[in-house]
């Protein structure tokens, strides 16, 4: 016997029945039905997150319906169908029902249509075909969409290598599906058409590849489909320089998706750097993998891990202090250290130009120069709250040479 969703808090809520709704004022009973994620995953009884809806319903009639309600929209895909509609700062994406006419790959050229079947016949996999009804009732034009998703299985509408040739960035959903969904071995003749297709990967934008990566490596456990992945020879198409022994081992300890891809990399700037611009991640993403590829040395002492927490800050050096362990490092000491970083607060550098100035020492080259060999001693002292004068009166005479 089909489930049945009635009840959901989402599906009940006053801003979902309102679009529903607005759209069958337009369209008549049931032209409108929750679509995918929301449905799969209130089957599952875990979060929903993004609410989407497929309709019979034109954009053009979409936007028309959401007007006259008094419901804002925005044509975020139209030309493939989709309106997002807003209430209160809820989005809901509304597509229309659609075929597939032309695809290469990386695009699609569609048409619109008011079968269900045909829609779901276009969709990835079966567990994401699902479609339900305002009253909870789910139709499965597929006839395995529920079985599937019960069972933690992830397998392709219809054939695999056609579903993958439409759009090559099913293959990592298909691991990143694997990942968050599967139970057991992946599906056999899904895995055979990834591995026959893997060089298809690399004709997708960086954007889409990066999104889809770091979504799998979010994952609670994504181990055992990057193995699946490197297996089929897609990882190396990605990330070429991978190392999955570090990878299983940052898993267990840490759930930071970009800590994870760190652990794939080498302990190389410069590698790291290309990866990043090859991913076309963002500038800060880039630039914490980078500053997380630097060693850190196991035997450190309290001080000077201190003094490195000052100088990197507490996201750098829990960042290399997670490689290290990955890497081998004592688990006791590197954990000790990655609490020390979150738990200490680096005090401010207690002297500034300021203080040269008293000193009738005006700003030039040499006050930087006096300020750092204040630091320099200040952090090798552990930070001390007392003696600035001194210290500073030593600094000035190392660098100028007064007395």
């Amino acid at each position: 016997m089909t489930p049945n969703l009635a009840g959901q808090p989402w599906l009940v809520s006053e801003r979902s029945k309102s679009v529903l709704a607005a759209l069958e004022a337009e369209g008549g009973h049931d032209c409108a039905r929750f679509v995918g994620g929301c449905v799969r995953n209130a089957l599952l009884n875990a979060p929903v997150d993004d609410i989407d809806i497929a309709t019979q319903l034109t954009p053009q009639r979409v936007v028309k319906a959401l007007k006259v309600a008094g419901i804002r929209s925005v044509p975020t895909g139209i030309e493939h169908g989709t309106v997002t509609a807003i209430v209160g700062k809820q989005p809901f994406e509304i597509t229309t029902l659609r075929r597939d006419v032309e695809t290469d790959g990386r695009h699609a050229v569609v048409a619109f249509t008011t079968e269900w079947a045909e829609d779901a016949s276009r969709r990835d996999f079966c567990l994401n075909a699902l479609y339900a009804s305002g009253d909870g009732t789910i139709h499965d034009p597929t006839w395995r969409g529920v079985e599937d998703a019960l069972a933690g299985r992830i397998v392709f509408v219809g054939e695999p290598e056609q579903r993958i040739r439409e759009d090559y960035l099913r293959i990592l959903r298909f691991y990143r599906f694997q990942a968050w969904y599967g139970r057991g071995e992946p599906d056999a003749e899904g895995s055979a058409a990834c591995a026959k297709l893997a060089e298809g990967v690399a004709t997708l934008s960086a954007e889409r590849v990066s999104k889809e990566l770091l979504k799998l490596l979010a994952a609670k456990d994504p181990r055992a489909s990057v193995h699946a992945m490197a297996q089929a020879g897609v990882l190396k198409v990605l990330v070429p320089e991978a190392d999955l022994a570090l990878f299983d081992a940052m898993v267990a300890l840490t759930p930071d998706a970009l800590m994870r891809l760190s652990s794939l990399l080498p302990l190389d700037g410069v590698v790291v750097g290309e990866v990043a611009k090859r991913l076309r991640l963002s500038n800060a993403q880039r630039d914490r993998l980078i500053a997380a590829a630097v060693p850190l040395e196991p035997t450190i002492k309290d001080v000077e891990a201190r003094g490195l927490i000052w100088e990197v800050g507490a996201q750098t050096f829990t960042d290399r202090a997670l490689r290290a362990q990955a890497a081998g490092a004592d688990a006791s000491r590197m954990s000790g250290l990655v609490q020390m970083a979150q738990n200490w607060t680096p005090p401010a550098l207690p002297v500034s130009g300021r203080d040269l100035a008293k000193r009738n020492i005006r700003p030039g080259p040499q006050t930087g120069l006096i300020l750092k060999a204040f630091q320099a001693s200040w952090m090798a002292e552990d930070f001390p709250d007392h003696g600035h004068d001194e210290r500073l009166d030593k600094a000035i005479r190392a660098v100028i040479g007064q007395p």
